[in-house]
């Protein structure tokens, strides 16, 4: 209990920020489809993540609430050899393989960290499972993109997908180099986590305690407003 008060002030100062929303699919050919059917934009390129035996493409949300922000459509690349590790995101899940196997699904938001020591501190202080710091890297035609990640050695996401999944960024972000598809992100809502994981996060422009899912969104696109919303598996 004491531990956990000392957090608070630090985090106080360091607010997180949604970084990117995940979607799964279960290729990458069937989330592109997805993306331009249902937000009518086409993601721009991604890479590969050899550690994790996956791929991805990215799409700008970037907006004035919610500002370098992304989505990631994320697939289980079929030219890398699977991880001696689960993958991220619960992506090993035979439920959600078998779901996405129909239509690819909103799973996940991650948030953006200043110090992710200290916040993997707070949440361990608070009883959350968030998992360890893992070191990540991939080359981009514009540069190297590096990164650490709190992960799980069991590949689920704490809290029941509530708690995002922290991320800091070192160096360059990658909306940076990302155009402008006409879709932004407009307003994130969470289901119920414990009562001191919000003040330690200080997520800025989020809502909390929706009954309804773990995570709902909503999206301006070129074909209007979207509200995705996570399943539970």
């Amino acid at each position: 209990m004491g531990a956990a008060r000392l957090a608070w002030p630090y985090a106080a100062a360091m607010n997180c920020d949604i970084d990117h929303l995940v979607i799964v699919a279960d290729t990458l050919d069937q989330g592109v489809a997805w993306c331009e059917a249902t937000l009518g934009a086409t993601p721009g390129p991604g890479g590969r993540h050899a550690f994790m035996g996956t791929h991805n493409r990215l799409l700008r949300l970037s907006s004035r609430v919610f500002p370098n922000c992304y989505l990631e459509i994320l697939a289980i690349d079929p030219q890398a050899p699977a991880p001696a590790h689960p993958r991220w995101f619960g992506m090993d899940n035979p439920a959600l393989q078998a779901a996405v196997r129909q239509a690819p699904r909103l799973v996940h938001a991650v948030a953006r960290s200043p110090n992710i020591e200290m916040h993997r501190w707070g949440l361990v202080s608070l009883g959350a499972q968030p998992g360890t710091i893992v070191a990540a890297e991939r080359d981009t035609p514009d540069g190297k993109l590096s990164w650490r990640i709190l992960l799980r050695d069991d590949g689920r996401i704490d809290c029941g997908g509530v708690l995002p999944t922290l991320i800091q960024w070192q160096g360059r972000h990658p909306t940076e180099s990302m155009a402008d598809a006409g879709v932004t992100l407009e307003s994130v809502i969470l289901g119920t986590l414990p009562p001191r994981i919000p003040p330690l996060l200080a997520l800025r422009h989020v809502g909390l305690d929706e009954p309804e899912a773990a995570l709902i969104v909503r999206l301006n696109t070129p074909r209007g407003p979207v509200t995705l919303q996570t399943a539970r598996y």
